[in-house]
């Protein structure tokens, strides 16, 4: 498996437009003493060790040889011990108590034959050669069945004898061309919910690209958003990318060689992908599916609550009209295909979760919104009257019947106020 895939291609060096977070001063020392003295440490040891294995073979001569010769060959049994500790510090626990017991068990097998040859009527030297044979055959079979198999031990049920230790299982995820074209991955890398390694298949590189040259304007975008998804992903220092090579000729579709791919590694399969999120799983695949952490995140909705949205276009069935949240629910609404275009009030009368998605059903009621529209139109129907009055006494010259009457009493009161009382009329003297 080739690590090409890290940032800006680690076989050709790193890009100058790279950033990566800087670790502070102190921890950056502490860790650089750290790692020195522990290779200072092991470097002294295995020189000792080293020198140890040149001086006794330099002393005893073993099989006859001359002094340079037995010198050489204890430093290359030395070089060859070294190896092999170095291999088996990368093994976990479970695997060294494997290997330890199988090669025992090979041993004692081998011991048991032996004992079986030593009855038979064999040359000594072709038994001798028998036996050395199979105890060399039995302890090694012993050793690589009992690592193989060492993962299936148990260590806890020995009441925590060997400690906790850590899992040496590589966190490792294998990514869908869906999911990366989505782009959410990026984010939730960011936000530390994916961690280990990211496993980028090679088919997927080339699907990517593929998309991302379409004549289509719409494919290209989404390609070229793919692209610069994985560039975002590669610059995050907690995550390591790598680029797998492996191909599967055989297998023409492109989920069923991520699931191989997953099998092969054992890793997890990163998708939003309904159908790879199926067969995966049908095939003891552990999936991370982005569409189910999004719906876990979404804010719960309970039948019986008032919703606002805003009907973007009418739904299949007979009158109803289709919203959408801000995260992209769908909510269908019954008795809202009039409303296409506007903002109302729903009331929520089932949700369904599924592992594609989350969609809600309502229901718009319009009883409330005809009785402001009633009240509403008394009120204008009111002011319409009053106005209508209004212009028709003064197109006629007649004040309103409220000035008039306040008009005519001052008239009669100077009326009243200025007459005087008639003179009595007395006959005319003679």
């Amino acid at each position: 498996m080739a690590r090409t895939f890290s940032p800006a291609g680690r076989t050709g060096g790193p890009a100058k437009s790279e950033v990566r977070p800087e670790k502070p001063a102190t921890e950056q020392g502490s860790l650089f003493h750290t790692r020195v003295g522990n290779w200072w440490d092991m470097l002294l040891a295995r020189t000792i060790f080293a020198g140890v294995c040149v001086a006794a073979s330099y002393h005893f001569h073993p099989f006859g040889l001359s002094a340079p010769s037995a010198a050489a060959g204890g430093l290359a049994f030395s070089v060859a011990v070294i190896l092999f500790e170095i291999r088996l510090r990368r093994a976990s626990l479970r695997r060294l108590i494997g290997g330890a017991v199988g090669s025992v068990l090979g041993i004692l097998g081998a011991y048991l034959m032996n004992l079986v040859l030593a009855q038979t009527s064999i040359p000594e030297g072709s038994r001798s050669f028998l036996g050395v044979s199979v105890l060399l055959v039995m302890a090694y079979v012993g050793l690589i069945v009992g690592a193989t198999k060492g993962d299936m031990l148990n260590l806890q049920a020995l009441g925590g004898l060997f400690g906790a230790e850590r899992s040496p299982r590589r966190l490792t995820k294998v990514l869908d061309t869906s999911v990366i074209i989505d782009g959410r991955v990026a984010d939730i890398c960011e936000a530390y919910f994916l961690d280990g390694t990211l496993l980028i298949p090679q088919f997927v590189l080339r699907e990517l690209q593929l998309v991302a040259d379409s004549a289509d304007p719409l494919k290209r975008q989404r390609g070229r958003r793919g692209l610069e998804v994985l560039q975002r992903i590669q610059k995050m220092a907690h995550l390591e990318v790598e680029i797998a090579e492996d191909d599967f000729p055989h297998i023409p579709d492109v989920d069923m060689k991520l699931i191989e791919l997953a099998k092969k590694y054992d890793a997890k399969v990163v998708t939003n992908d309904y159908n790879l999120n199926k067969v995966a799983t049908l095939q003891g695949i552990e999936v991370l599916n982005v569409n189910q952490l999004a719906n876990a995140l979404k804010p719960v909705v309970l039948p019986g609550e008032a919703m606002r949205v805003f009907i973007l276009r009418e739904g299949k069935e007979y009158n109803q009209g289709v919203a959408y949240l801000d995260d992209g629910t769908m909510v269908v609404v019954d008795g809202a295909r009039r409303m296409i275009n506007k903002t109302v009030d729903i009331t929520v009368t089932s949700v369904h979760q599924t592992t594609a998605g989350k969609m809600i059903f309502g229901r718009y009621d319009d009883r409330g919104e005809q009785q402001a529209r009633t009240q509403l139109a008394g009120a204008g129907a009111g002011a319409v009257a009053t106005t209508a009055a209004d212009a028709n006494g003064a197109r006629s010259g007649s004040p309103p019947p409220g000035e008039a009457h306040r008009t005519e009493s001052p008239a009669r009161e100077g009326q009243h106020g200025s007459e005087r009382p008639p003179r009595p009329v007395f006959p005319e003297r003679e």
